[in-house]
């Protein structure tokens, strides 16, 4: 089971791309990301699913 995900952690991704947690919409399971591609930061839903592992 993936650790308590807080508002501004690292986390990565499973399609490996970083991002940051800039908004929690419902704990654990629906979160708003900065996400780091590689054309540059994209802002986007992100649900637990899609997360490998939080790096903070």
């Amino acid at each position: 089971m993936m650790e308590n995900i807080k508002l501004y952690d690292r986390v990565l991704l499973k399609d490996g791309n970083r991002a940051s947690i800039v908004e929690i919409y419902e704990p654990d399971k629906y979160f708003i990301a900065d996400i780091d591609t590689k054309d540059g930061t994209v802002t986007e839903d992100l649900r637990v699913e899609q997360i490998e592992k939080v790096l903070r």
